[in-house]
């Protein structure tokens, strides 16, 4: 164990760091800042704090800032990517890609300003071969603001 994954009760969690060691995003579009809890083959709740730093408010919108949904999507798709690798074993290598690959029934219920910490679930449906099937949400204050079924693929290049 490292100092920047911890364990209780078979439940882990992720710092930035650790989270960068499994992504391959970085800023601006690393969208996880933190793991709070995930357990390998089964569940992952992440965190990602939204700012009015973000490179997305000044377009979107000016008079009143809102988080893109396609961008609140790649959040929740990181997320499974996460769990993905986690659900293999461990860290992705430079031979490892995991691409999204299909997004279901995307529903947004509520807009995220800034200020707004998100959070991100995700729960692992089925793994076929190479093929990653999640149900996600995101929630601001316990309240569900976006839902999808992410599908994703694992490829070695």
């Amino acid at each position: 164990m490292t100092q920047e994954t911890t364990e209780h009760a078979g439940v882990s969690s992720m710092d930035i760091h650790e989270v960068m060691k499994h992504l391959p995003h970085r800023y601006p579009f690393l969208l996880v800042d933190k793991v709070i809890e995930y357990v390998p083959g089964k569940t992952l709740t992440a965190l990602k704090n939204v700012t009015i730093n973000e490179p997305f408010f000044p377009g979107h919108f000016p008079i009143k800032p809102v988080m893109p949904g396609v961008l609140i999507l790649e959040a929740l798709a990181q997320a499974t990517g996460i769990l993905t690798a986690k659900s293999m074993s461990d860290a992705p290598t430079g031979e490892t890609l995991y691409y999204l690959v299909g997004i279901d029934n995307a529903r947004f219920k509520q807009p995220v300003e800034p200020g707004d910490q998100l959070i991100l679930k995700t729960d692992l449906v089925r793994n076929k071969r190479s093929i990653w099937k999640y149900n996600t949400e995101a929630l601001v204050n316990g309240e569900v603001v976006a839902s999808a079924e992410i599908i994703c693929s694992v490829q070695h290049v």
